[in-house]
Formats: C-alpha cells, sequence, structure tokens
C-alpha cells in the first residue's frame, strides 16, 4: 500500500492511502446499450455504481446478508419517475448474496427514447458485469 501526502485547497496536509486493489471497474456493450459498473471498498463492504454515459442517482438498493438465516433482502428506494430499481435491486442482492456482506448499489441508467430490445440489452449487459464482479471478488 502506497502513501501519498495530499494539499486540499490549502488546508493542513493529511495523508491518504491508495490501495489499487480496492477499486475495481468494468464496461461491457457498445452504443446505447454500453453500461459501466465501478466498486468502491468501505471497509469490508461495498459501494457499486451501475451506469451508463448519463450517469445519474436513479435508485439506490442496500442488500443484507443474514448469516443467521442464510438468505439476502433488499431495501430499495427509488427517485420519483426512474425505474432504476430493478437493476439496483438485483445487483445487491447477487452481489451481497455472493460475498455475504453488506452491499450498497447505486444505479442510473439514461437512454431517450429506449427501445424494448435496448432495455433487454442493458439488462442482460448489467447480470454479465455482476457475474464478471462476482467471479473477480472470489
Amino acid at each position: 500500500m502506497k502513501t501519498k501526502k495530499v494539499d486540499v485547497a490549502g488546508c493542513a496536509t493529511t495523508s491518504a492511502s491508495i490501495n489499487p486493489v480496492n477499486r475495481y471497474e468494468l464496461t461491457i456493450g457498445k452504443g446505447r446499450t454500453k453500461v459501466s459498473l465501478s466498486v468502491q471498498h468501505l471497509g469490508s463492504e461495498l459501494i457499486v455504481y451501475i451506469y451508463n454515459e448519463n450517469a445519474h442517482i436513479g435508485a439506490l438498493a442496500l442488500g443484507e446478508y443474514d448469516h443467521k438465516e442464510e438468505r439476502t433482502s433488499c431495501s430499495i428506494i427509488t427517485r420519483l419517475g426512474h425505474k432504476d430499481d430493478v437493476i439496483a435491486q438485483e445487483a445487491a442482492h447477487s452481489i451481497s448474496k455472493h460475498t455475504k456482506k453488506p452491499v450498497c448499489v447505486v444505479a442510473g441508467i439514461h437512454v431517450d427514447k429506449i427501445t424494448k430490445n435496448e432495455i433487454d440489452r442493458i439488462l442482460e449487459n448489467v447480470k454479465s458485469l455482476i457475474a464478471q464482479l462476482c467471479a473477480a471478488l472470489g
């Protein structure tokens, strides 16, 4: 792990640890169905961002693994008029079930005048990203 001194807007210098394995980014697809996934560790827990070129906060999902019952449950918050909850919930549930840890997913994918085929392709791409992330996490 490397340590780097950072001067933030003239404030006192602080130490920041940079650990390259704490970040994971992946992109799949092309054109209007291209989506990206980015992961950041927060302690032993994960924050996952799923987005496209029109990234925004459309929905949040918190996946929580219950070790006693050996099951995963999710809580979802969706912004008015957004439909990103389907993606956020699926990702939070799958990743939390796989890692057996809390996972927060922020999803925001927007495509103007999207077609049914494009929706299906985006959902396939997101599932692929989730599977690749779970494989990378072991």
